[in-house]
């Protein structure tokens, strides 16, 4: 299957675009390399969220737990790195990821077993994950002095820098994963098995069953990857910022929504995809970085975001009344 970019992820690189050429006309100091840098750099663990969250939206459901997954995750991990003094991110990066997949596969099991909403669910568990953690674990924080020095390399780690006129700046290791975890999805929705199942469960559920697709296996395929992914995340934000807290994370869960939605992610599930939540988030983190270029304050954001995340629902509803009318089909 070839790449492609729809009709809708052009209308996103538009705005954009667009919005960059406002910024860069009312404060040139935008247009630099140090800017894609710092957006790349902050951005990288809200990519690494937003494409975990699109393949459960895909299925047609919905995790608001990816944050306290990747905090019990990382947390948890580096605490055992340091009662043991183990300096080694391999470790670090595997065992969050297990403890993610874990918490993944409670949430999936409680999902089939409770027939109830996914996200009633995962409201529940991101507070019962987060709760057993500060309770049995810790709820102390630790600074870069306590945290094992391979989070803080690899933090502060850059594939390549340039020289410019107020000092040098590099494109941070952190996009390695993002690339990695992007493609890895991307294959696994359009390359396989479970990605059309994915896929047929989203559109319709009884009708993945009678073609073959195992509506609950899906989710614990769906979940358990959202897991896997929010722990890796996890190690990832504890490098960046190099210091551990036991409440961060915690209440960041909505932005992500809105990008993977505006990003034109269906939210009856059934449609997705990995560039198009990309682009929602760089949507967002740009709206979220330049307000103060252009002289606003950050009271504006959330005006912002909210009119582009409306806009973009009605856009998709749309389009997707005009294709169910030339498929003959009338749901209203």
């Amino acid at each position: 299957m070839k790449f492609t970019i729809d009709r809708y992820q052009k209308i996103l690189i538009f705005i954009i675009a667009a919005y960059c050429a406002f910024v860069g006309f009312v404060n040139p100091a935008f247009f630099s390399i140090t800017t894609v840098f710092d957006i790349i750099r902050t951005s990288s663990t809200s990519l690494i969220f937003a494409i975990g969250l699109l393949v459960v939206m895909i299925s047609g459901g919905i995790d608001v737990s990816f944050m306290a997954i990747a905090l019990f995750g990382s947390y948890t991990t580096i605490n055992i790195m340091i009662a043991y003094g183990i300096d080694n991110l391999a470790f670090a990066v595997g065992l969050s990821i297990i403890f993610g997949a874990v918490l993944g596969l409670i949430n999936a099991s409680l999902i089939n077993w409770l027939k109830l909403p996914p996200f009633i669910i995962t409201l529940g568990t991101q507070n019962l994950f987060h709760g057993i953690m500060t309770t049995f674990v810790s709820d102390k924080s630790f600074g870069a002095g306590v945290l094992p020095p391979c989070l803080n390399q690899f933090g502060r780690a850059t594939l390549f820098q340039i020289q410019t006129g107020s000092g040098t700046i590099g494109l941070s290791a952190s996009i390695l994963p993002v690339v990695f975890v992007a493609l890895a999805t991307w294959g696994l929705i359009n390359f396989t098995m479970i990605g059309r199942g994915i896929v047929a469960v989203g559109n319709d559920e009884e009708s993945a069953r009678r073609i073959g697709f195992s509506p609950a296996r899906i989710r614990y395929y769906v979940y358990v990857w959202s897991g896997i992914l929010a722990g890796l995340t996890g190690i990832v934000y504890v490098a960046q910022i190099n210091a551990l807290y036991p409440n961060k994370l915690i209440g960041g869960e909505l932005p992500i929504v809105a990008a993977v939605v505006i990003g034109g992610a269906k939210i009856t599930g059934g449609d997705g995809k990995v560039f198009g939540a990309i682009l929602g988030v760089l949507l967002i983190y740009l709206l979220n970085s330049t307000l103060i270029l252009i002289g606003l304050s950050s009271s504006w954001n959330d005006l912002f975001i909210g009119s582009v995340l409306v806009a973009s629902i009605a856009t998709s509803s749309y389009q997707e009344r005009i294709r169910n009318r030339k498929n003959l089909i009338f749901t209203d």
